[in-house]
């Protein structure tokens, strides 16, 4: 077991593992500058080596994801794989576009210049990866890494070692240290990796530990692309398509056992309309998971909590809203020792419960009666901004005043989570929920550096050369009059 496989435990092993790192680091800063001229085939030929790498790794994937959230190989297939797929193909589709460089038109200003925007690699690049989506939310940013130019020293989490392990054996397979390497470890490898110069982060996680990534890279004035997340509401109202947005939002909610940044975090239901949509769920839950908490706990469609530390939390909120008067509609079995909790439905939780204060990420999901969308938005404004906003209901003008009132990374009308597939459109946070965003064209800039480049042929600017004249007032007089 080499420095880039093994846990780094002890000063011993964490020196060791800082050597290695700055090592690697200091070979890819070759591998930066000879990128720098790299074609689009080139580029292309090494997001396929991954792309091929991620089909032929596929079954193991699907054991590797089974192993570490007993995750449906479906699920596996359509979060993880294919999801690393389709981004690859976008990218080997479209790079030579992406790349040519963008051609400006003179302002009056500048009347006789030549203007183009040259899109370059930014550098060596550190990608940090969360574990919910391991294979996902790693391989996915080092396909937009690979084809803006750039090598990549890629940390995922330690709470999947599976899927973790499996991904340095695949990376090693495809890449020699000097594009691409692979650390794993606790938090204070992070901590390691974050302390080197390097040119970008994209990191995906929670707020907190996005906070601290920030400030890491402000000590070397490097860019960041940070994925957060956040508690992101779901509105469901009065003219509402009842049927299909249950079993939508239980879709998106517990798919991965509610552990998705963009999941509906909780529901505002109209009052009208909103035992109607409780029993929706109810049958959605039931027909995609089973009818029982021993059946649902037996289901191969559910996954499960990925750890016991995680269920006790997630367990502790259920148990905190209970106890400030919330109402379990359905659902709340908990096994703490299988990590296993029931797809769960709750009512009536005060403001002052911490299910209501923190992001969930798990098989919980609040319902709150509302009659006034002006207040449900309200409410929305007076939280942090979050990731994804998802509205149900056919009025324009209430969806209209939903996407102008409030603020959100995404969002969706008569859907959810899909905006994550759309490679066309930029998936990102704001402000809390995160900065910059990724996918597609998107991720390929986070990536790049747009460089402005100015060619003059007659050097019109001598003329404002000093010592200035009655001439130079002249001219300055002028301009301001016809610019």
């Amino acid at each position: 077991m080499n420095a880039t496989t093994r846990p780094y435990i002890g000063k011993q092993a964490m020196d060791e593992g800082n050597s290695e790192m700055a090592r690697v680091f200091e070979a890819q800063r070759d591998t930066m500058l000879r990128w720098r001229r790299s074609t689009a085939q080139e580029r292309i030929a090494r997001i396929r080596k991954l792309h091929d790498a991620v089909l032929d790794y596929r079954v193991r994937i699907q054991e590797a994801g089974y192993k570490d959230f007993r995750k449906p190989p479906e699920e596996v297939d359509l979060t993880e794989v294919m999801t690393v797929i389709s981004e690859a193909r976008d990218a080997m589709r479209n790079l030579g576009k992406w790349m040519k460089p963008k051609h400006v038109m003179p302002t009056r200003l500048m009347l006789g210049s030549t203007s183009w925007i040259k899109v370059e690699p930014k550098g060596r690049c550190l990608i940090i990866s969360p574990w919910n989506y391991p294979l996902n939310l790693t391989l996915g940013p080092l396909v937009s890494c690979l084809a803006a130019g750039n090598p990549a020293i890629i940390k995922p989490s330690e709470m999947t070692p599976h899927l973790s392990a499996l991904m340095v054996e695949l990376i090693r397979d495809v890449f020699p240290q000097a594009e691409v390497a692979l650390f794993q470890g606790e938090t204070s490898v992070s901590t390691a990796l974050l302390e080197l110069p390097f040119d970008h982060i994209f990191f995906t996680g929670s707020p907190a530990i996005g906070k601290v990534v920030m400030a890491a890279a402000a000590k070397n004035l490097s860019s960041v692309t940070l994925e957060l997340g956040g508690k992101s509401p779901t509105i469901i109202d009065a003219d509402a398509d009842i049927r299909l947005a249950a079993q939508t939002t239980v879709w998106g909610k517990f798919t991965n056992n509610g552990q998705t940044c963009i999941a509906p975090d909780h529901v505002y239901v109209h009052s009208d309309i909103k035992d109607a949509f409780i029993q929706a769920c109810v049958e959605a839950i039931k027909a995609s998971y089973g009818d029982s908490a021993e059946s649902q706990k037996d289901s191969p469609a559910l996954a499960r909590v990925v750890n016991q530390r995680h269920t006790q939390r997630i367990e502790a909120l259920l148990e905190d809203a209970k106890s400030n008067g919330a109402r379990v509609l359905y659902g709340g079995e908990v096994r703490q020792s299988d990590c296993f909790i029931q797809p769960t439905l709750l009512d009536s939780m005060p403001g002052e419960s911490k299910i209501r204060q923190e992001e969930i990420f798990g098989p919980l999901l609040p319902l709150i009666a509302f009659d006034d969308l002006d207040k449900v938005i309200d409410q929305i404004n007076a939280e942090p901004k979050p990731l994804a906003l998802y509205y149900w209901g056919s009025s324009k003008e209430r969806i209209d005043r939903v996407l102008a009132d409030t603020s959100a990374g995404g969002t969706c009308i008569n859907s959810c989570v899909v905006q994550y597939s759309h490679s066309r459109l930029p998936f990102g946070g704001v402000n809390n929920s995160g900065i910059g965003n990724a996918h597609g064209h998107f991720g390929f800039k986070a990536f790049s550096h747009e460089r402005a480049v100015v060619r003059t042929r007659i050097l019109g600017v001598k003329i404002f050369f000093p010592p200035y004249s009655n001439m130079t007032r002249r001219i300055l007089n002028l301009l301001l009059r016809v610019l």
